[in-house]
């Protein structure tokens, strides 16, 4: 493995929580963007070990960057809002021991894929409205974010991702939500997008979350917020990683590398404390 991988368990609302690190090999005096990387499966499935095949890897293998991936609850043992509940103590732990993981303070970012890439969303909200961790730059890939039917997840019959499956998902996730859904719970839901983190994305134009993906772009640059996306053509929802041999899939690695060091060089947000 051409980086260091260890463990760590933190408290939590759930009781304990399980975090994977990914730490570049060798030492160096000089501190690193922290990247705190949450896995995809639907809110319902999925392992923090994903993260060894995800986006995030090479942002410790090319850039030098800490990368914690949490083991949040999924819905299927307990619904919204334990899994943002999980995320945020692990962005806490990130801010808390940034020293000691040689993470530079004022450049902590969140990121994920699918279902990850909804709960980077909502974290970013979350923090910004509580007065939590301040958040350099965000990358919710392909996020899923809106519990409501859209031009592209209603009727999308897509390998790997589906309005079928989509319905589910969000069933589960949300069961014990009563009257309206928070944006906590579905991003899409946010009306006020002003004073969020910058952000990029991207997404393919064949899988469900393509229009809500668009709409959550468009939303941040109308509220004076740098966000960018990336759109492939004809593609399903995880394309990148289910075939990443694919010329296609390659050129949205690279880009998704070209972002994040841009972002390494010019996104900071310095903590309150």
């Amino acid at each position: 493995m051409r980086y260091n991988t260890r463990k760590a368990t933190i408290l939590s609302d759930g009781g304990s929580l399980k975090l994977l690190i990914l730490s570049p090999k060798g030492t160096t005096a000089q501190k690193r963007p922290g990247v705190l990387w949450i896995h995809g499966g639907g809110y319902v499935v999925g392992m923090p070990e994903m993260v060894h095949m995800s986006r995030a890897r090479n942002l410790v293998i090319k850039y030098g960057a800490i990368v914690v991936s949490p083991e949040y609850r999924l819905a299927g043992q307990v619904p919204y809002p334990a899994a943002l509940e999980d995320c945020h103590r692990a962005l806490i732990y990130l801010k808390e021991h940034a020293d000691e993981l040689g993470v530079r303070s004022d450049q902590i970012m969140v990121g994920g894929e699918s279902a990850g890439g909804g709960l980077a969303a909502a974290l970013c909200m979350y923090e910004k409205d509580i007065g939590g961790v301040n958040i350099a730059f965000q990358m919710p890939l392909y996020p899923m974010i809106d519990d409501r039917d859209t031009k592209t997840s209603r009727d999308n019959h897509a390998p790997v991702w589906n309005t079928r499956r989509n319905h589910s998902a969000w069933s589960k996730y949300l069961r014990e939500v009563n009257g309206d859904v928070p944006a906590y719970a579905a991003p899409a839901r946010r009306e006020d997008y002003s004073g969020l983190p910058p952000a990029y994305t991207f997404v393919s134009t064949a899988e469900p979350f393509y229009a809500e993906t668009m709409a959550f772009i468009d939303n941040l640059r109308r509220a004076g917020v740098e966000a960018g996306v990336d759109v492939y053509p004809g593609l399903f929802h995880a394309f990148d990683m289910m075939l990443p041999c694919l010329k296609v899939s390659k050129q949205a690695g690279a880009e998704f590398d070209r972002r994040f060091e841009y972002a390494a060089e010019h996104y900071f947000a310095i903590q309150d404390d």
